[in-house]
Formats: structure tokens, C-alpha cells, sequence
């Protein structure tokens, strides 16, 4: 599907957007244009400095900001997909500048969404978090709202040819600010910070992460929110894995952090619906509805009560596999 499609992505520049354009330059060489939308002019400068214009002349750089609708509007001219990954997502930053957050998260979502609606694009993928399933802290009560502006969208879509859905997912293995390479970082140290020796956590690799954003754009129908099927980890595994000679100081959860993260909860059970690789949270509700999709896409509904929560899941990452993903993943030579 996207042979031949003009592509936007909003926070291109970012661990997501890079890997987004790495993959989809290798696998769709005919891609008719890549349009890499951001506000970080430096980073833009140093992509630009390994895909030259001469080796990929589909690739465009374009500096905006998804708070502005006219820049976006003039971004997404000539475009049939896109893919949102541009967010503010550190959560201690959120919870001391919350409306900055805001802006981004919600109000840039629905200046993304006015966009799209008037320009012309057909396909629309937002990426999301486990923490917008039953937040605490205000990143992910803003990646929530966001998560119903997209799926929400496809009901004012009126004639128009285009899908809102969104991808929801854990932590992306050494992404900024994440456990891993904090706990190589210490490790020098020799001792290494738990906040509570019962967390846990999804895990998933940056590579996975795109293949599933591919996915749903190649196979949404519009208003599904998708969840991986990806193992869990416990963080003293983590730890035991970069730092098995590491003492572990309990140092305590920070504001807006929970045990254990969620992706579907109970609530959620009635509109649940299983893909195979994915689970499917519905937009639309109603037992009528929901068997309709299971239908048309061979998907089998979820029993009723059923939660996707780290601390429950099946599948687990030992220690030993933990230190081999660290290395296929590069991490340990960072």
C-alpha cells in the first residue's frame, strides 16, 4: 500500500520517525514522496546529512509545529498518509508544565485531525502509549483524549475516503529516558536505583513498533485503537541483566508511575477484539457491531472482563534474554 504513496510524519526527527524513515526507504523504494515534519531544525540538518537529496529524492524535510494548523495544512498538501508520532512524553515534564503538554498532545491532535480532513489523505496512524489506558499521571491522560479525537475523527469524516486509528504500545526498548540504557549508564557506578522490586513493564523494539504502524496502516478500517501481543519484563531482571554485580537501591516510585502498566483494562472487554498478532480496542460498541468487524476481518472477540495489564501477562523475558536483546539492539555498545 504504500508503493507509490506520498507520506507525512509528524516528530520524524525523533527514535520513532528515524527508524520510520530508515524502513519505509528500504522496503517501498518506490515511495512517491516521505515527508519529514518536525521542529527541530538540527536534527532535521543531520538526517538530511545521511539521506541526500541526490540518493533519495522522495525525502522532504519540513519544519512545523503540529500546534499550527496553517503550517500543517501547507505540510500536508499532495499527501495520503499519515503518521503522528510527534508528542511531548516525558512525564515529570508534563506534571510541572502541564498545559504545554496540552498543546501538543490534545490541541495538536485535533489540529492534525482538521488537517487531514481538509487536504485530502486517506490514511491517518496516531501513535499512543500504555499509559493513556486509565492514566494517573497527565502525559497519558493527554495521549488518552488524543487516542478519542482519532478514532472519533472517522465519525466526521462524512464522504470523504480517509481512516483515523491509532497504535498503542509499551516501552520502547532504549528509547530516551527509558530503564535500559539508564542502568548502563549507572551501572559504573555499582549500584543500581529500583523504584519497586514488583514493577514491571511491556517491552517492544523500536523495529517492532514500525512494523506494527505499517500494519495498521495497510489493514485499518478506521477507529481502532491496536495493542501488541509483546512480552513483559520485571525491572529487577533489568537490572540483574546490565548489572549483575550492581547493588539494587530501593529508591521508590516517582509521581504519576505505576507497578504495573496497562494497554487494555476491564472496561475495555466489551470492544476488545483479538487479530492474531494484535488485539483491536473498538470505537464502536454494541454486540451487532462488534460481531460485524470479527466478521469482516476474521478477528474473534475477547471474553468478557479480560485485561492486558505487564504485571498478568503470559510472556516473559528472563534475564538471559533481556542481555540478548541488549545486545542485538546495540544498546550495550552506547
Amino acid at each position: 500500500m504504500l508503493h507509490d504513496s506520498s507520506i507525512l510524519i509528524t516528530g520524524g526527527t525523533g527514535s520513532f520517525g528515524r527508524a520510520f524513515v530508515s524502513t519505509v526507504l528500504d522496503r517501498f523504494p518506490t515511495v512517491g514522496r516521505l515527508v519529514v515534519l518536525s521542529r527541530d531544525e538540527l536534527k532535521q540538518y543531520e538526517m538530511a546529512q545521511r539521506y541526500t537529496e541526490s540518493a533519495y529524492p522522495a525525502l522532504r524535510f519540513f519544519l512545523g509545529d503540529v500546534r499550527d494548523r496553517d503550517r500543517l495544512r501547507r505540510a500536508l498538501e499532495g499527501i495520503d498518509t499519515v503518521v503522528h508520532a510527534a508528542a511531548l512524553k516525558q512525564v515529570p515534564a508534563a506534571e510541572y508544565n502541564p498545559f504545554e503538554c496540552i498543546k501538543t498532545n490534545i490541541l495538536g491532535a485535533q489540529n492534525l485531525i482538521e488537517a487531514c480532513l481538509d487536504t485530502g489523505v486517506k490514511r491517518v496512524v496516531s501513535l499512543s502509549t500504555d499509559k493513556a489506558a486509565a492514566p494517573i499521571n497527565l502525559y497519558g491522560a493527554t495521549k488518552l483524549c488524543s487516542d478519542k479525537l482519532f478514532t472519533s475523527a472517522n465519525n466526521i469524516r462524512g464522504s470523504r475516503d480517509i481512516v483515523f486509528s491509532v497504535v498503542r504500545y509499551g516501552n520502547v526498548m532504549g528509547s530516551r529516558g527509558s530503564v535500559m540504557p539508564f542502568f548502563l549508564e549507572r551501572r559504573k557506578s555499582g549500584s543500581l536505583p529500583i523504584t519497586d522490586p514488583a514493577m514491571t513493564r511491556f517491552n517492544i523494539t523500536l523495529q517492532q513498533g514500525v512494523d506494527m504502524v505499517i500494519w495498521a496502516l495497510e489493514n485499518s478500517r478506521g477507529g481502532e485503537i491496536f495493542v501488541p501481543k509483546i512480552p513483559s519484563y520485571r525491572i529487577t531482571d533489568v537490572a540483574n541483566a546490565i548489572g549483575p554485580e550492581c547493588t539494587q537501591d530501593v529508591v521508590g516510585i516517582r509521581p504519576g508511575e505505576k507497578i504495573h502498566e496497562e494497554m487494555i483494562t476491564t472496561s475495555d472487554s466489551a470492544n476488545t477484539v483479538d487479530l492474531g498478532p494484535y488485539f483491536a480496542i473498538l470505537s464502536t460498541s454494541g454486540d451487532e457491531l462488534v460481531e460485524r468487524y470479527c466478521a469482516e476481518t476474521g478477528a474473534s472477540r475477547v471474553s468478557n472482563g479480560f485485561s492486558y495489564s505487564s504485571g498478568e501477562n503470559t510472556d516473559w523475558l528472563s534475564v538471559e534474554q533481556l542481555r540478548e536483546l541488549i545486545d542485538s539492539e546495540g544498546l550495550s555498545k552506547g
